[in-house]
């Protein structure tokens, strides 16, 4: 098994608090997969809004995570890390058939499992999963360009 503790995630990922979503890669294989943890906490910052009687991860955050999990994919993949240039960081480009199947709570832990579909130039397509245990949390399809 291939990990990345979280010394080596800022490496790969130009985001920090509270934006980082990535907690730890549990494995990975470039050009293919990888697998990765998001700890969630009744300390992230969007749970004072949303809702505070009954807090619930938003769905737009576990696609973030999602995306940042791509992202570090597509750097173990092309074997490089960002530049603090613009050319360095990949974007969105597109989110296709998300669903969301279950309410994550603090004290969850999402496994984030990315798959790569294809890679035409700097266009990125995966298939992402979010699980908390066996059980779906959320699923799409992302596209993530340079």
């Amino acid at each position: 098994m291939k990990q990345l503790d979280i010394h080596a995630i800022l490496e790969y990922l130009p985001h920090r608090y509270p934006f980082l979503l990535v907690d730890r890669v549990l494995d990975y294989t470039p050009g293919e997969s990888l697998t990765a943890l998001k700890n969630v906490t009744q300390n992230e910052p969007f749970f004072q809004g949303h809702f505070p009687e009954q807090p619930v991860m938003p769905g737009v955050m576990m696609l973030e995570a999602l995306a940042q999990a791509a992202g570090i994919l597509i750097f173990l993949t092309s074997n490089t890390k960002p530049s603090k240039e613009k050319e360095g960081l990949f974007y969105f480009a597109g989110i296709d058939n998300a669903r969301f199947k279950k309410v994550v709570e603090p004290g969850d832990q999402l496994t984030l499992r990315i798959d790569i579909v294809r890679n035409r130039r700097e266009l990125w397509k995966f298939s992402a999963k979010a699980l908390v245990g066996e059980e779906l949390a959320c699923s799409a399809e992302l596209i993530i360009a340079r």
